[in-house]
């Protein structure tokens, strides 16, 4: 077990293992992934979801920043009021099992930044109570919805594991031309999208899979801003009609699948981030950046292959 990059095998669960899935009907859906502890970017997501009639699924690691007890309470509180899936960061709270923060990093990022990760995971964990830990054991790593024309699948990491990257930007499964792992992936779901978070940067792919249209979407952070010189969250909205704050997507058989955007209140955010964190602190080394400037990201680099 190598703490940040191995993932237990509980973690594990197969493509096949979705297809199984059934949590009903949804008129509309709101998938926010990634709020990091973030309950500026909570209170957006809760209006969003508000204002269209949605159904809001926060998809996993909506804990992360939030290591100050009050904190952590209002999160798990305030994200459990509505339907949650469990990320990396809920199951190694729910039952730490020596896998550091459990992201499952691969090789391309650096042995610093995974060391900050397991340090603030460390942290994290002095925060959950027996109770937190007891509810967060029982959320499930994915869901089913059937929404209009599509069944949608929401996870956090690949179809494969909770940690996976497959659904990354800069995965070979997304970048692969000819889509031959996702599609596999498609099939054994029987799903018409995914819709994941896990790697912190939004991407979009669209495939058609035995003559059926498919797509991969990915908010990247509703916590956190994911384009340079950015401030606000993303969250995926699937509904009949298109989203007049819309940042990329698609339609996919007659549902309007996109990124939305969550404008938070950021001074607000970043003020309550500083007094958790100190200067000095993993999260700040980590995250202080991004949070105030975005990452290095642009709207084209969400499209791993040739949108139109």
């Amino acid at each position: 077990m190598r703490p940040g990059r191995s993932c237990p095998l509980a973690y594990r669960y197969g493509a096949d293992a979705l297809r199984r899935r059934d949590d009903g009907t949804a008129r509309a859906l709101l998938v926010a992934g990634g709020l990091y502890g973030n309950p500026e970017a909570l209170t957006a997501a809760e209006r969003r979801a508000e204002r269209d009639d949605s159904r809001l699924v926060f998809n996993g690691d909506f804990h992360w920043f939030d290591t100050e007890p009050g904190l952590f309470e209002t999160i798990q509180r305030r994200v459990l009021a509505h339907t949650a899936t469990s990320g990396n960061v809920e199951a190694e709270l729910a039952r730490p099992s020596g896998a550091g923060c459990g992201c499952g990093y691969p090789d391309s990022v650096d042995d610093d930044t995974v060391a900050r990760s397991n340090a603030i995971m460390a942290r994290l964990q002095g925060a959950a109570t027996r109770g937190h830990q007891r509810a967060l054991s029982q959320l499930p790593y994915f869901r089913a919805y059937r929404v209009g024309g599509v069944r949608a699948v929401v996870l956090h990491g690949d179809p494969d594991s909770l940690a996976g990257w497959g659904l990354a930007a800069d995965s070979s499964a997304m970048g692969d031309p000819e889509a031959r792992v996702l599609a596999d992936w498609f099939r054994r779901a029987d799903a018409d999208v995914f819709v994941c978070s896990h790697t912190c940067l939004p991407c979009i792919r669209e495939i058609v899979v035995d003559g059926r249209p498919r797509c991969v979407i990915n908010n990247g952070s509703a916590g956190m801003p994911n384009f340079a010189d950015t401030r606000y969250g993303l969250a995926v909205r699937i509904a009949t009609r298109p989203a007049n704050d819309a940042v990329f997507g698609t339609v996919v058989n007659g549902m309007h699948v996109a990124a939305v955007a969550l404008p938070y209140d950021h001074d607000t955010w970043i003020q309550r981030f500083r007094e958790v964190w100190a200067r000095e602190s993993p999260a700040r080394q980590s995250y202080e950046q991004r949070i105030l400037h975005g990452p290095r990201f642009d709207l084209g680099d969400v499209y791993t292959a040739d949108p139109g």
